[in-house]
């Protein structure tokens, strides 16, 4: 009987329920979408770094998780031919990051040096770099800029021609000859990263532990160990922060919308209150249909911001899919669900005490 009385009411105030909906289901979607993102980025990062073949990656001291954020200051020649000197090092290869975008940075490489270290590049259209001022683009960048091979793209203050471009994942979005990017930089024969790539992945524990204790000042990272860094640094950079204040927001607004959804519904089922008391409905009987229906809502401004979620995701992926990179965290559906519960059981209360307070009597004569 509960349930019945709860969905007649829902169904006989169709836009008040349709528009508690969207303002719960709102922040939902936010609350996903961010997650989305910095899973989406962080999980990127590593598709990448993985994607360059290496197993290992040598940085200086002062370097942080997102290389891009340290200048070039190891020896080119003389780091190169020490690692390449070192048992079970197959390839090496020598990386500068230069930011252009807050999210988007130039990698410069040495193309023979990549094409070892891949295992072969795969390419969508085009080839190598032919020239100093040529770049290679993947897919995603692409899609993003709306170019193809043979056009331009002005980085650094300088034009580039897209010579080739390359599936997502391999290493970066944007690729320059790294000789052209050291003297655009004045780093001459310095490099930001190493890349090293095994004979054997099941070396990488020994050759890491070999190499750290010969190089102690520097950093030497697995890939397996890079996934944790980059959040260590996402989650450094404020974002958890700002999920758990989007999440407080969340509550706020689930609140909100609750409480002045079912105060108005108790003051427009007043009568409505009074015959279901005049009947021997209890107090908490009718708490909880108040508390039902305030449920229901939630449930349903949930399912509508993971819909919502879904568009934004869409959104992202079709204008900006080299910038942003964002995932469906499903793990995250029930976590967004609590959340919006405990605001619309929050809301719930004084609707809910306030209609199991009402007189019998002087409800069936409210007009």
């Amino acid at each position: 009987m509960t349930g019945k009385l709860v969905l007649e009411n829902l169904k006989h105030k169709p836009m008040r329920s349709l528009l508690s909906f969207l303002l719960i289901g709102i922040p939902v979607t936010l609350i996903l979408t961010l997650v989305g993102l910095s899973h989406g980025m962080i999980d990127d990062s590593n598709r990448r770094a993985r994607g360059s073949g290496a197993d290992l990656v040598v940085r200086a001291p002062t370097s942080a998780a997102f290389a891009s954020m340290s200048t070039a200051t190891m020896p080119e020649q003389k780091f190169l031919a020490y690692f390449s000197s070192q048992p079970h090092v197959k390839a090496v290869m020598g990386v500068v990051v230069h930011t252009v975008e807050l999210v988007l940075a130039i990698n410069g490489i040495d193309y023979d040096q990549f094409n070892r270290m891949t295992g072969g590049v795969r390419f969508v259209k085009g080839g190598p770099f032919q020239g100093p001022y040529d770049v290679l683009i993947d897919r995603y960048y692409a899609q993003q800029k709306h170019k193809a091979v043979g056009d331009t793209i002005n980085l650094l203050n300088r034009d580039w021609r897209v010579c080739g471009v390359i599936e997502e994942g391999q290493l970066a979005h944007l690729l320059v000859p790294l000789k052209t990017l050291q003297e655009l930089d004045e780093v001459n024969g310095k490099l930001n990263q190493i890349y090293l790539k095994l004979d054997n992945s099941a070396n990488t524990d020994m050759v890491k532990a070999e190499l750290k204790q010969a190089l102690p000042e520097y950093q030497i990272i697995s890939m397996e160990d890079l996934a944790s860094l980059v959040r260590e640094s996402v989650n450094r950079q404020g974002l958890s922060d700002f999920t758990a204040v989007v999440i407080g927001i969340a509550i706020v607004i689930g609140f909100a919308v609750v409480c002045l959804s079912m105060y108005m519904a108790v003051l427009q089922r007043t009568r409505e209150i009074g015959i279901l008391k005049s009947l021997g409905a209890s107090k908490s009987f009718i708490v909880r249909i108040i508390w039902a229906e305030a449920l229901l809502l939630g449930l349903g401004g949930t399912a509508f911001g993971i819909v919502l979620s879904y568009g934004a995701r869409w959104v992202i992926v079709t204008l900006k899919p080299a910038s942003f990179q964002i995932e469906i965290v499903y793990l995250w559906w029930p976590i967004a669900a609590g959340i919006t519960l405990a605001g619309a059981t929050l809301g719930a209360l004084y609707p809910g005490l306030s209609a199991a307070s009402h007189d019998p009597i002087e409800a069936l004569s409210y007009e």
